[in-house]
């Protein structure tokens, strides 16, 4: 029997940010797919089973709020986690999404405030 492996999608338009995100989470038990842009991010997740999402919020086009924002339109209840460098966002950027987080806070963090979407998911230990 295999072990439970949440699908998250992680969008993100720095590729070498995305790639260590991805490693990061599938060493810790999860299934990823990813996203190199909102509009590609919105497109995998509508055509995917996901049941989290990690959104990076400074991308060109579409920041990571207007992506939240959309993706809660189409299935409100995947929780969403939105990552940024920036300490403060406006109350517009964050009001779609679940956690906010920045990316100074680190890797360890990123896993246990994803966990949460996951009550019953036990991380692999690294």
């Amino acid at each position: 029997m295999t072990a439970y492996r949440p699908l998250v999608l992680c969008v993100d338009d720095e590729k070498v940010g995305l790639q260590v995100r991805k490693l990061l989470l599938e060493r810790s038990g999860y299934s990823v797919l990813t996203a190199p842009d909102g509009p590609a991010g919105i497109a995998v997740f509508s055509e995917n089973p996901v049941q989290a999402v990690v959104i990076d919020f400074a991308m060109p086009g579409m920041d990571g709020g207007q992506v939240a924002a959309e993706m809660r339109r189409l299935k409100p209840e995947v929780p969403i986690l939105l990552l940024s460098a920036y300490l403060g966002l406006p109350p517009e950027s964050t009001q779609h999404v679940d956690i906010y987080m920045t990316k100074g806070e680190g890797a360890p963090a990123l896993l246990e405030k994803l966990s949460h979407f996951f009550p019953d998911h036990s991380t692999v230990p690294q």
